[in-house]
């Protein structure tokens, strides 16, 4: 039920001059626009009450029966009132009112006062009633306007894929209730060249939805920054169980420079993760480092906890990182460790000290006996300057299934060295955001809790998080449909997908390539009605379909001349449906490095 909404003397007057200068009681109508009202913080704009502390919810009523989110679940989530969290790159300050004060607005044409200049306008939002989509305004320093439009899924029926922290119980005038409740940061892209003044929210929806905002935030522009290796969350997975673990992690950065930072994700996570020690070292062989390890600090901590559903960077550090050429990242987790969010199927060995402690400090190798096919927590590596980095977002055949472990023969990896290796073009990062088995059409992951699938939710559901908030994110390569097609999707279903990731990256002014689907005769569920969708694509996508920049033709590259519906025989790794390493370097070779410049 909506709750009604209090006009207040100012609106009321305000009807009431429109009413009788609509009757000709005030003379001649005036062609001026009376004067907006200056825009308010946020917080002074709450008239909500949605989150409920204590036995009975102190009188929180977010949905308008009496249920509201749980003050006390938020803070075992390590959202604490008026705690500021990073998600998707965006700065966020959780809502910290007087006890029985409300906590949110529900939208309806306030004017919000919102400054600072970025790519993108983040809300910490959720909806009652239903889903509750608008369209509202930002207004700019230079005068200039654009528009948005943003939807809330239901708190407690919306899509998990999407959330940013799902609750385990709910508040109710008749005690704490076990009942799952979401919340969700959704963004907008902003005008980079000019900073914000204030953002309108949307208008009250028709019907019984109502879109509550909590918070909101500008996720600055990163430049001086360029991403040099990266992992996307793949879901989080049932681990050791350990107690007071150090990991150490290798990653091969794509670009080199004079200084490092390093970012971790606590994505689809329920509760927070304490990082002890962090440090970087080079690497020497194994787990091995060449040298002592250089620890980092955050915000001046030498560790720092990180809220579920939240990021942090680490503080820039004076180390020389070499292009191409292995990095040990040891991170030390005290207490028990049961569950993290990680990327699979890593394609390079991660350690785990056989021993309890902090290890973070040790450059032997030695202590380090359990090996890990994963990335757990871990989801950049920037390096200071740089001119920026390529994006690539796919499935198996990106995360280079069926290649050596360690010999980093990924197609991207192979990218990576041809930018290097020349001096036509700048020499971006390559950021490797794929997912095995990952679609463009189905969430495999659902979003919340430990899960043994561990395939992602669809590219539409991480497409802000695993490309726009990337660092220095400014083309993507896409190469994704295959495993829908071979799953009994449509051609028009893969195309219509296709064309809205290219859509969303165009509006973000990130330049947007696609690359054509492979060949996979004989492979696993490749019959010939899936070789027939999959050369439909292919046609569309080489006619222009979807208003990509670029067309990247992996399939002319690698199939058989012969029988174009299979991998050439050289090519194939064994399982047809996979690219071999000496496949995967071919498909490198066929981007065309110009066109990787950005928009």
């Amino acid at each position: 039920m909506k709750q009604a909404r209090a006009r207040g003397p100012f609106r009321t007057a305000v009807s009431l001059l429109v009413v009788l200068g609509s009757a000709g009681l005030l003379g001649s109508p005036s062609t001026a626009a009376p004067p907006e009202p200056p825009p308010r913080p946020l917080a002074h704009l709450f008239d909500n009450r949605g989150i409920g502390a204590g036995a009975r919810g102190g009188g929180a009523d977010l949905d308008g029966h009496g249920r509201a989110l749980s003050a006390e679940a938020l803070r075992d989530a390590g959202w604490a009132p008026g705690a500021g969290l990073t998600v998707a790159g965006a700065p966020l300050r959780l809502p910290a009112p007087p006890p029985g004060a409300p906590d949110n607005v529900r939208a309806d044409g306030q004017r919000v006062r919102v400054t600072g200049r970025g790519d993108a306008l983040a809300f910490l939002v959720t909806a009652t009633g239903g889903r509750a989509p608008g369209r509202g305004t930002v207004e700019y320093a230079d005068g200039r306007r654009s528009s948005y439009r943003i939807e809330a899924p239901d708190w407690r029926t919306g899509t998990l894929a999407t959330s940013t922290l799902v609750l385990p119980r709910i508040s109710t005038p008749e005690g704490p209730r076990e009942a799952r409740a979401a919340l969700y940061v959704v963004t907008v892209p902003l005008r980079r060249d000019t900073a914000v003044r204030a953002v309108t929210l949307p208008r009250d929806p028709v019907g019984p939805a109502s879109l509550h905002v909590f918070a909101l935030g500008v996720r600055p522009l990163t430049s001086g920054w360029t991403g040099s290796w990266s992992a996307a969350t793949a879901a989080r997975m049932r681990v050791g169980p350990w107690q007071d673990p150090t990991l150490r992690l290798v990653v091969r950065p794509s670009v080199g420079g004079e200084r490092v930072r390093l970012r971790f994700d606590n994505t689809f996570a329920a509760s927070p993760v304490r990082l002890g020690r962090v440090s970087v070292a080079v690497r020497e062989k194994g787990a091995g480092a060449r040298g002592k390890p250089v620890p980092l600090r955050f915000g001046g901590h030498a560790g720092v906890t990180l809220a579920a559903g939240a990021q942090v960077r680490s503080d820039p550090l004076p180390f020389r990182v070499a292009a191409g050429k292995d990095l040990l990242v040891s991170v030390s987790l005290p207490g028990r460790v049961t569950s993290l969010p990680v990327r699979t199927a890593a394609k390079q060995p991660g350690y785990v000290a056989d021993a309890a402690g902090d290890r973070t400090g040790s450059s032997a190798g030695a202590g380090f006996a359990e090996e890990l096919d994963h990335w757990p927590l871990l989801t950049g590596l920037d390096v200071a300057g740089g001119p920026g980095s390529v994006v690539a977002l796919g499935d198996s055949t990106t995360t280079g299934a069926k290649t050596r472990t360690g010999a980093d023969e990924r197609w991207t990896d192979a990218l990576a060295a041809r930018l290097r290796a020349q001096d036509t073009v700048p020499r971006y990062g390559v950021l490797n955001q794929a997912l095995t088995a990952n679609r463009l059409l189905k969430d495999r992951y659902p979003g919340a809790g430990a899960d043994e699938d561990t395939s992602g939710v669809r590219l539409a559901h991480r497409l802000d998080r695993d490309l726009f908030a990337q660092t220095s994110a400014r083309t993507a390569l896409v190469y994704l449909g295959l495993n829908d097609l071979r799953w009994g999707s449509s051609a028009a279903e893969v195309r219509t997908a296709l064309g809205e990731v290219a859509r969303q990256a165009r509006a973000r002014g990130v330049r947007v390539l696609a690359a054509t689907l492979t060949p996979c005769g004989g492979g696993s569920r490749c019959t010939p009605g899936v070789d027939a969708r999959r050369r439909a694509v292919n046609a569309w996508l080489r006619a222009g379909g979807g208003g990509f920049d670029t067309v990247v033709d992996f399939d002319r590259v690698v199939r058989d001349p012969g029988r174009a519906g299979r991998l050439l025989p050289a090519y194939d790794s064994g399982d047809h449906l996979h690219p071999s390493a000496e496949a995967l370097a071919r498909m490198a070779d066929a981007v065309d490095l110009d066109a990787l410049r950005p928009r």
